[in-house]
């Protein structure tokens, strides 16, 4: 297949102009082999993961679905744009440029896979936000007297927490451990000279969903900043991409000091 095929691609009908002035109906095959008809696959498959991230994304900003539906979801279409990102664009174009070439006006998903690569959590590491007026001006130019909004959403950016007797302590330390052993995968990985995109950034995915889902972390946690900051840097790349060295042991030195803080931080809490 020579290229990519035009935005919203050709009809399957193309218009004639016969001698006469009459208008006939000619059949138009959009691909000539196997191999271009699944290279259109791969494409709408690509097209298909980012148009349900952004339909996914504004269900759960209108509390249409549950946290729990959301979740699940949202990790699995970030699997699959993984997946279906590496297969249709390889390293001919960027998924920036394939978004902007079908006009595909998708910005939560745009930044769900592109920027953040996990689902949206209940508080967060990072607070920039992308917002075109900051969120406190929004609620002065509208007028929002909403004190306790405002103290809540601005300020903690996580729920009310509550005293209780029930499991939640064998919840948390089920999530220690898994960071834990998360941590250790990912520092093994990097120690073992993996450097494609495609096989860090599924762990330091899951490196930073377990470490937003430690209940009563500051909201300056370093080893969520400095994983966040490598995420974002891996979700910026193609897949088929790779890290350099200087860039391997960087990631490396990170994830270790950020390993150190994170222990340093249980001993505080014990």
């Amino acid at each position: 297949m020579s290229g990519f095929p035009p935005p919203y691609g050709a009809a399957s009908n193309l218009a004639r102009v016969a001698s006469d002035g009459s208008h006939q109906q000619q059949e138009v095959e959009l691909y000539e082999s196997s191999k271009e008809r699944d290279a259109y696959d791969n494409l709408a498959d690509l097209y298909s993961v980012v148009l349900a991230t952004e339909h996914l994304e504004r269900a759960y900003a209108r509390d249409a679905i549950t946290r729990e539906e959301y979740t699940a979801e949202c990790n699995k279409l970030i699997s699959q744009f993984r997946l279906a990102e590496k297969a249709a664009l390889g390293k001919s174009m960027t998924t920036e440029t394939f978004m902007e070439l079908y006009q595909m006006e998708c910005p939560r998903a745009r930044e769900r896979l592109l920027r953040m690569g996990v689902p949206e959590q209940l508080k967060s590491s990072d607070n920039s936000g992308h917002h075109a007026i900051p969120r406190r001006t929004f609620m002065e130019l509208y007028q929002m007297e909403c004190p306790r909004a405002r103290e809540r959403l601005l300020r903690m950016g996580v729920p009310e927490q509550l005293k209780s007797s029930d499991n939640s302590g064998h919840h948390v330390a089920i999530t220690i451990a898994e960071t834990v052993q998360i941590f250790i995968t990912t520092m093994d990985a990097v120690k073992l000279e993996q450097r494609a995109v495609d096989e860090l950034q599924p762990l330091v995915s899951d490196l930073m969903d377990a470490l937003t889902r430690l209940p009563e972390t500051p909201n300056d946690f370093e080893p969520n900043r400095k994983v966040s900051k490598w995420l974002q840097k891996l979700n910026a790349m193609r897949a088929v991409e790779e890290i350099d060295e200087n860039e391997a042991r960087q990631l490396y030195h990170d994830l270790d000091s950020a390993y150190a803080e994170f222990t340093r931080y249980l001993k505080r809490k014990t």
